[in-house]
């Protein structure tokens, strides 16, 4: 299923950067040079395998009910770290995009931010979807209750 990105193929690529600002380097720096680069591959990849992306930063918030690891009240990192998450329908086209004139010039502008370097691993899509509607919602819960115990 890929309700949460169209047209993303089901045996589709998703890479995902790390970046974590040096000290010297503010959000709005990470913003204007990732817009820059997420406009190059729109303009250059959207024909060549590119199907879409998102840029998230750390809120600072950690979910003491989804964690196993402790009871952290917030994370150190907060407005210091970001994922570039991209979705690509391959890992060969993904490739390419790197190798590409135009690209390598404003990557580079955005690693000179990073403190971490970077390392963008490439996923296999296993599961996307989103969020049932409010009938459908209610239907999901009434089957469950008059289904589960059989």
């Amino acid at each position: 299923m890929s309700g949460l990105i169209p047209n993303f193929p089901h045996d589709g690529i998703v890479t995902i950067n790390r970046v974590i600002l040096k000290p010297e380097y503010s959000l709005d720096d990470l913003q204007e040079r990732v817009a820059m680069l997420c406009e190059n591959v729109k303009t250059y990849h959207s024909e060549t395998g590119f199907v879409g992306g998102f840029v998230c930063v750390n809120s600072g918030a950690v979910s003491n009910e989804g964690s196993t690891v402790g009871q952290a009240v917030g994370s150190p990192l907060a407005g210091k770290e970001a994922l570039i998450i991209t979705f690509w329908n391959s890992f060969k086209e993904h490739e390419e995009s790197h190798k590409s004139d135009t690209f390598q010039p404003l990557f580079k502008d955005v690693l000179a931010l990073c403190e971490n370097g970077n390392e963008e691993i490439a996923y296999e899509m296993l599961w996307s979807g989103k969020a049932y509607d409010e009938a459908t919602a209610k239907a999901a819960r009434e089957a469950k209750e008059k289904y589960q115990a059989a």
